[in-house]
């Protein structure tokens, strides 16, 4: 199947997040939560949590445990308000997610498209990181795609990427791999990758 197969395409909203914090309010619309690991320099990010792409902020929370920094904005919305609280990674720009990640040396976001493949697309501007988690990926028997697919994450603005080193990673995760038996495979590669650093 084709790569751009699994592209979801969003038209945000709000162009950043002060647009977005006029007129939507933070613990009925949306919440953050931010829990700092001081002696990291990890930050594991689901930036479209909650409602917005399911299963991102557990993912996220399970990748962090009790090791890395986590932040997590999410949608409130049960029946789904991605549409409105979507605000596409080269754009968001939340100030705590800004101040969180500033003395973070590795950032690792974590996303979720479309798609009826268990599959995992890896990009942002630290190949050599993303290589290393897409092949931790591929060895649970979960397609990866580090190259050629619509999410490549390779904008300096990226939030993936406006860590200490100006290079993070991007992870996508589609609808069929959220949620299934080898998510927790997934989460356990990542960590087990992330935690050599």
């Amino acid at each position: 199947m084709d790569a751009t197969a699994y592209s979801t395409k969003i038209i945000d909203k709000y162009a950043n997040f002060a647009s977005l914090s006029v007129h939507e309010k933070e613990g009925v619309d949306y919440r953050l939560n931010i829990v700092e690991k001081h002696h990291s320099g990890i930050a594991i990010l689901a930036p479209h949590g909650g409602s917005i792409e399911r299963r991102t902020s557990p993912i996220a929370s399970a990748i962090a445990a009790d090791d890395f920094n986590l932040y997590q904005f999410e949608g409130l919305d049960p029946n789904g308000s991605f549409e409105v609280l979507h605000i596409t990674s080269h754009r968001f720009d939340e100030p705590r997610c800004l101040n969180l990640i500033e003395d973070c040396d590795i950032v690792v976001a974590i996303h979720g498209c479309g798609g009826e493949e268990k599959v995992a697309m890896l990009g942002g501007l630290d190949t050599e990181l993303a290589g290393r988690l897409g092949l931790a990926i591929a060895r649970t028997g979960v397609r990866v795609l580090t190259e050629g697919h619509a999410y490549p994450g390779t904008r300096r603005d990226n939030i993936c990427n406006r860590g200490l080193s100006g290079r993070g990673v991007q992870v996508e995760l589609t609808d069929a791999l959220r949620g299934s038996a080898q998510e927790r495979l997934v989460v356990e590669a990542l960590r087990a990758v992330l935690l050599e650093y």
